[in-house]
């Protein structure tokens, strides 16, 4: 079996480039809505072309929010350090239950590592916030039918 360090460090890479890509795809979204926003602004239809430039605008918001979201993942993965070991559960840690094996890192799904699945997780979502602190042994309910002992 890969040492907790590997599989980590295997972990982040997936992570940051999940980030990566994002960043990518949203960037492509707004320089397409920009582009749209300028032949929207050559066209003169009248009232057509109000709403089609405040459609437009309200999609240029939505995909800003993304990309605060996404700035706001790639400065958690700046705070990570993939060769700290603690006793109790912290951003960064990897979580291995009798249940399923978590990434204390963003949520960024399912991710395989040498056939082994791990769900990077979010520190606020809802079974991140219950891992949080927590010690090797602890046992945890979630979803008041799932109990999870910490390995």
């Amino acid at each position: 079996m890969m040492n907790y360090v590997k599989v980590k460090k295997k972990l982040f890479e997936a992570c940051v480039l999940f980030v990566d890509e994002r960043y990518k795809t949203i960037e492509t979204v707004m320089q397409s809505f920009k582009n749209d926003l300028t032949a929207e602004t050559k066209s003169s239809a009248g009232d057509k072309h109000e709403i089609g430039r405040a459609m437009l605008q309200l999609e240029m918001e939505k995909t800003s929010q993304q990309l605060a979201s996404v700035i706001e993942m790639k400065e958690i993965l700046t705070k990570i350090s993939i060769k700290k070991s603690s006793d109790s559960i912290c951003l960064g840690s990897l979580i291995k239950t009798t249940k399923v094996n978590y990434y204390l890192a963003i949520s960024a799904g399912k991710i395989t590592i040498d056939l082994v699945d791990y769900f990077a997780i979010s520190t606020n979502s809802p079974i991140g916030k219950q891992l949080l602190g927590k010690t090797v042994g602890a046992i945890i309910r979630f979803n008041d039918a799932t109990i999870l002992e910490i390995n």
